[in-house]
């Protein structure tokens, strides 16, 4: 498992690396970034939360905007930040924003030909974390987050593994994709068109049914206009009242689904895992 430092970057007295590997699961070459707060350089192993990043990013929209470092260096946490689909030539893509590369949505795709690179659930599940353990100075706690897609990748790995994870938490995530255009969009070219094989990757259904209490924190503005139509909060909020999952939902007055967002509330949700990850 080897990996190739693309750029390094002093901050806060941590460092902000971005590398460069070959996906065995992917089946082509990948990048992520990683914030290692200054507790790493006197030998301390460090938790880790991974941030899973929206349609059209890559990793390094949450580094460069979030805001995120000063407050991991504060609490001893590393961040990890992959990029959100398999990328390449070689790589399936499409016309649309919303699918191909950049909107690997998180699932493992099983229709061609998506089903040859676009294994992104099993990436950030198995083999990411395998290598960040093995090649920097972290421990086995992990938590994990996201925004929009991401938030919805994030709950879904959760919910899936709450054994993996001490806590999960989401900005603006979607919701219910399996009732909106773009997770139904996703879902159908990647899943196929069953739509009963969409619903191990939709948070609402899985919290409806779950039986874990894994620490879970969501966060929406109430101006984003993808809202109604695409995150669907209310059916996350319904499902965890129907299951009794200790779900903490957050509605804030006038923010939208921009980093701005991201940037005003990434504190509190950097304090709500250290929590867990250091109790």
């Amino acid at each position: 498992m080897s990996i190739e430092n693309l750029s390094s970057h002093k901050s806060f007295d941590g460092w902000h690396k971005q590398y460069k590997h070959y996906s065995e699961t992917l089946s082509c070459p990948m990048r992520f970034a990683i914030y290692l707060p200054p507790q790493t350089a006197q030998g301390e192993k460090v938790p880790v939360l991974y941030w899973l990043s929206g349609l059209t990013c890559t990793d390094e929209n949450f580094m460069q905007k979030a805001g995120a470092h000063r407050i991991a260096a504060e609490l001893g946490i590393a961040l990890v930040a992959p990029d959100t689909s398999p990328r390449g030539e070689a790589v399936a893509d499409d016309e649309g924003y919303d699918l191909g590369q950049g909107a690997g949505f998180y699932v493992n795709a099983t229709q061609a030909p998506w089903n040859r690179h676009y294994h992104m659930y099993d990436y950030v599940l198995q083999e990411l974390p395998q290598l960040i353990e093995a090649s920097f100075p972290v421990s086995d706690k992990r938590a994990i987050a996201g925004h929009s897609m991401g938030g919805h990748g994030a709950l879904v790995l959760a919910l899936r593994n709450p054994g993996r994870y001490t806590s999960v938490s989401a900005f603006s995530p979607i919701a219910n994709p399996v009732d909106c255009p773009w997770g139904q969009k996703a879902f159908r070219a990647y899943l196929g068109e069953d739509s009963r094989s969409w619903e191990d990757y939709d948070a609402s259904l899985l919290m409806r049914r779950t039986s874990a209490r894994l620490p879970a924190r969501v966060d929406i503005g109430e101006a984003d206009e993808f809202l109604q139509e695409q995150l669907k909060p209310h059916t996350l909020e319904a499902a965890a009242a129907a299951s009794g999952y200790p779900l903490q939902l957050n509605r804030h007055p006038g923010y939208d689904h921009s980093y701005y967002f991201i940037a005003s509330f990434i504190e509190q949700h950097l304090r709500f895992h250290a929590q867990y990850l250091q109790g």
